[in-house]
């Protein structure tokens, strides 16, 4: 079993086949209360979770939005758009294969973002990165990543895995910063950045 922090650096995956990363959040009222503030809630807010498939430092396949298997073989898989924050569990998660992962392909950068227009990290609450070793069909939890709830930023880089020979490391970012809404040309920088 791994256990990472961010102040460890990249961690091993040996022996691991599967990694599960998956995002969680609480709908808010915000600043509203009242009748406003209930509406917000019940409507809740849309994070995304995204993983960026590198080649190099140049990002070349996206899993997340509308995109849930850009490889077209079960390597990088996208759970699907949660638009609320509503349930229990993880409301997105990515899966990644490693045999599946083309050899091209050197890093894998995960980022969540209150990317559509009108989404916030300022709407949601308790905003939590789970990682998991999904090696076996299991989901043993090896991080759970918090970002500040300070942030006026919309973008948080999770993690990034790296190929390193035949190999892969996984490191904990857990950096915020600032994405254009809508803009996915912003959102590949930003992952580049990482």
């Amino acid at each position: 079993m791994i256990t990472l922090k961010k102040e460890d650096g990249p961690a091993d995956l040996d022996g691991v086949t599967h990694l599960s990363i998956g995002v969680s959040w609480d709908p808010t009222v915000g600043a509203s209360g009242g009748l406003m503030g209930k509406l917000r809630q019940k409507k809740g807010t849309d994070l995304d979770l995204i993983a960026i498939a590198m080649q190099g430092a140049e990002p070349v396949r996206l899993a997340g939005l509308d995109s849930l298997d850009p490889l077209a073989n079960g390597a990088l898989v996208h759970s699907g758009d949660n638009q609320t924050g509503h349930g229990d569990g993880d409301d997105e998660t990515v899966t990644v294969d490693f045999a599946r992962v083309p050899p091209n392909i050197t890093s894998i950068v995960f980022i969540a973002a209150a990317y559509k227009k009108h989404s916030s990290f300022q709407s949601a609450r308790n905003i939590s990165f789970k990682v998991y070793d999904a090696t076996g069909g299991t989901t043993q939890q090896v991080a759970d990543i918090w970002p500040s709830l300070l942030s006026n930023d919309n973008g948080c880089a999770v993690a990034k895995a790296m190929r390193v020979g035949g190999s892969w490391k996984l490191e904990v970012i857990n950096e915020t910063g600032k994405i254009k809404q809508g803009d996915e040309q912003a959102l590949m920088r930003f992952a580049v950045s990482k």
